[in-house]
Parts: C-alpha cells; sequence; structure tokens
C-alpha cells in the first residue's frame, strides 16, 4: 500500500497536500480500498467553508456510503470537476487525478493534528490488525456457538 511522501494523513483516511496556504484533499488508497468499486461522489460548492472534523462530501460505492471528513478548516477554492460523471477515478489514482478539493486554509495549526506518511502508516497497520482480532473473535464466536449445538 502506498502512502507519498510530503503528504499529511488524517485519522479517518484524508491526506492533504500543503502548497503554501492551499491544502489539495482527498481520500488514501487504503480507504479507496476499503470502500470499493466508487460509483458516486458528492462534494462541495467553491466558495463554500468546510469545518475541520466535519464532513463535506460523501463517497458512495458497491459496499457502502461514507461521509468525507475535513481534514482542516477553509474555503473551498476548486472542486475535482472529473469526479462526479467518473468517481471510479478516485480508485484508479487516488494521490493523483483522483483529489477531490483544494481549499484556502483559515488556520495552519489544523496541520498539527495530521500524521506524516510513517505515522499513517503505522496507523493503517494497527487498523488492519484490528480487524484481524474482530474477525478472529468472530471466528472464536461461531466455534463457540456450534460446539454449543
Amino acid at each position: 500500500m502506498e502512502f507519498p511522501e510530503g503528504l499529511k494523513y488524517s485519522k479517518e483516511h484524508e491526506w492533504v497536500l500543503v502548497e503554501g496556504n492551499t491544502a489539495t484533499i482527498g481520500i488514501t488508497e487504503f480507504a479507496q480500498a476499503e470502500l470499493g468499486d466508487l460509483v458516486f461522489v458528492e462534494l462541495p460548492e467553491v466558495g463554500e467553508k468546510i469545518v475541520k472534523d466535519d464532513p463535506f462530501g460523501a463517497v458512495e460505492s458497491v459496499k457502502a456510503v461514507s461521509d468525507i471528513y475535513a481534514p482542516v478548516s477553509g474555503m473551498v477554492l476548486e472542486i475535482n470537476d472529473v469526479l462526479p460523471d467518473n468517481p471510479e477515478t478516485i480508485n484508479d489514482d487516488p494521490y493523483g487525478d483522483g483529489w477531490m478539493i483544494r481549499v484556502k486554509l483559515s488556520d495552519q495549526d489544523d496541520l498539527k493534528d495530521l500524521m506524516d506518511e510513517d505515522e499513517y502508516g503505522e496507523y493503517v497497520a494497527q487498523q488492519k490488525d484490528d480487524d484481524d482480532d474482530d474477525e478472529d473473535e468472530d471466528d472464536e464466536s461461531e466455534e463457540e456457538e456450534d460446539e454449543e449445538k
């Protein structure tokens, strides 16, 4: 799994590329892989203000609908016009053509809460371990139920 250097990452699996006072935001390769094939993307309007930790849009896959949480606060400068008609672009290139919005940052301090690529890699590995543990517990519960029958 790829975690490009130079990006910041949120615990909600969004990535942020900061250039001056502008942040480009998308969802990570891990997030798009967990969601599966994306079939719909909802994005905010240009000029709309987004607030850190609040949903700013949604993605729908064949598995589920998920909110996208703002990793930073600011005003939307640009949206990726390709995504509404081609949401699969996120699956194909989450860190490139699959970017979602560009925001004028309202508070640079928001970036302090985000992870670098190494921290995010460890975070994802921990989440995978937790998922495996949950599956093991489910398997054990099923085995116990089978034994009781």
